[in-house]
């Protein structure tokens, strides 16, 4: 580990000293995102490969950032455990640095928690080349800022993360996918219906399928709560259908191809908002907490609105081809204390501004 994190150090040093933008990059599944200069000197995290430790009966394993997030899955796989959150893969090449950056989780997300919250601690190195350590491999509260998780999400902005230990769990024993024909709303109240009950609700999607509106449910847990909610709640029940479940993670399934040169956006409200006014008919998951909309570059400001006018936000995730969205933001402004607190952990972890400049906002 430490003679692939030499390099790595000195170069970040010599950057800040300079004042050279980098560009951090794992396998660059999410070049898409943000607006990275293509000037910008790239830093790599393919040298930094490896599972560190694995105690599968101790739910912890503890792997280098540039390790591919496929082959850590694998290796969970074998012993019949899985990173519950569900990470996209949105090309191949995925690294496990790269998941915890971006942060971002799959179908299971409203039913087990986020990224961050798997994350027991992390190695790093801050904008003055000095290696951090936070964290451990056991679940602890903190006092302060909790860094580990603080890494989650901010896209490299803060430091380069260069080894993680993440909490694991078994898979489920048993799953089955419903189907139901139904309208936006009706599933929208179904939904938070189905939510303050027993049920091993796992994940949810709604989308017009074809010109039919449809509610697909996914159920995860022990075998007979399984069946029973199957019998409970009705619907049709699906064969295997995992590889939409995976499709769905990825932004592959028709829904999302269709969307031609139109931006995709975000839309990260309450599960309890209704049906919004938007621009295209949504891709509505999380049990109606995540709400895709594919938009033109003149929509984002409407849809903006709507979504602060429930208590959300809305992200601008994937510019269309041929739209230049190099100067908007891709998220919402925050308001001014927690402006003043992101900028300030940026001069606290990032004094000379060097890692991933614009990737969340223009001028951070």
């Amino acid at each position: 580990m430490a003679s692939a994190l030499s390099p790595l150090v000195d170069r970040i040093r010599q950057s800040a000293a300079a004042g050279t933008p980098l560009r951090i990059r794992g396998g660059g599944s999410k070049d898409f995102f943000g607006q990275p200069d293509a000037a910008h000197e790239v830093l790599s995290t393919q040298t930094l490969t490896g599972v560190v430790s694995y105690e599968p009966s101790e739910l912890v394993v503890t792997v280098r950032a540039g390790t591919p997030l496929a082959q850590l899955e694998a290796l969970l796989a074998e012993n019949g455990q899985c990173l519950p959150f569900e990470p996209p893969h949105y090309a191949e090449g995925s690294t496990v640095g790269g998941m915890v950056a971006a942060g971002l989780s799959g179908p299971a997300r409203a039913s087990v928690g986020a990224v961050r919250d798997f994350v027991l601690g992390l190695q790093m190195v801050n904008g003055r080349g000095e290696a951090l350590v936070f964290g451990g491999q056991v679940m602890k509260n903190v006092a302060g800022y909790d860094v580990s998780r603080l890494m989650a999400g901010a896209w490299g902005s803060l430091g380069l993360i260069t080894e993680v230990s993440l909490k694991v769990l078994p898979v489920a024993p048993a799953e089955a996918t419903l189907r139901f024909e139904m309208d936006q709303a009706s599933a929208l109240e179904r939904l938070n219906a189905w939510g303050g009950q027993p049920l091993p609700l796992n994940a949810s999607a709604w989308v017009d399928d074809a010109g039919v509106p449809c509610l697909y449910l996914r159920l995860r847990g022990a075998v007979a709560a399984v069946e029973s909610a199957c019998r409970k709640l009705g619907g049709e029940r699906l064969p295997d259908v995992a590889g939409d479940w995976t499709a769905s993670r990825d932004l592959r399934l028709p829904w999302f191809q269709e969307r031609g040169d139109r931006d995709l956006w975000r839309l990260s409200v309450p599960q309890t908002a209704p049906v919004l006014d938007l621009p295209d008919v949504p891709y509505v998951e999380w049990h109606g907490a995540q709400r895709w909309v594919r938009a033109t570059p003149g929509e984002g400001r409407a849809l903006r609105e709507a979504a602060r006018a429930v208590g959300g936000s809305a992200t601008l995730f994937m510019a269309g081809g041929a739209n230049d969205t190099s100067r908007a933001p891709r998220l919402d402004p925050l308001a001014p204390p927690l402006d003043r607190i992101h900028r300030a952990l940026k001069r606290e972890f990032d004094p000379a501004g060097i890692f991933n400049p614009g990737r969340l906002h223009p001028d951070l």
